[in-house]
């Protein structure tokens, strides 16, 4: 829905009512006027579960829309880091997410790639990497 698809289309896709949709995702929804399209507000208040590296495989955490859309940047930067280049993560050293220390060495992070621990690396199962 925060792309622009509709209520109805969200909930249909996930096989599930309209009125399961709102009773779930309520707080994340706003309603402009009685009657009208629900839209998905741009930061609500649902936890979503995510997996992030940790030093010995991915951590299940539970994060705000704001710390999933910076652990999306950090994803794309280990892929970056995976296909190559050595700059990828360094903005990320140091650095915590919904109090995560985030994993920056890319010998660990090619370890679990390797391993199939970190299924979003693509970058790494598609060109075989460099690392």
């Amino acid at each position: 829905m925060q792309h622009g698809a509709s209520a109805s289309r969200a909930a249909r896709e996930n096989g599930i009512s309209l009125r399961t949709l709102k009773q779930h995702a309520g707080p994340a929804l706003v309603q402009d006027r009685p009657g009208g399209r629900y839209r998905a507000t741009k930061n609500d208040p649902l936890l979503r579960p995510l997996q992030v590296p940790g030093k010995h495989g991915p951590v299940e955490i539970d994060v705000s829309a704001r710390a999933a859309r910076k652990f999306a940047k950090y994803k794309a930067d280990i892929n970056r880091a995976l296909a190559g280049d050595p700059k990828a993560l360094a903005k990320w050293r140091g650095k915590k997410i919904a109090g995560v220390q985030l994993i920056t060495d890319v010998k660990v992070l090619a370890d679990q790639a390797d391993k199939g621990l970190l299924p979003y690396a693509l970058y790494r199962s598609l060109s075989g990497g460099t690392m």
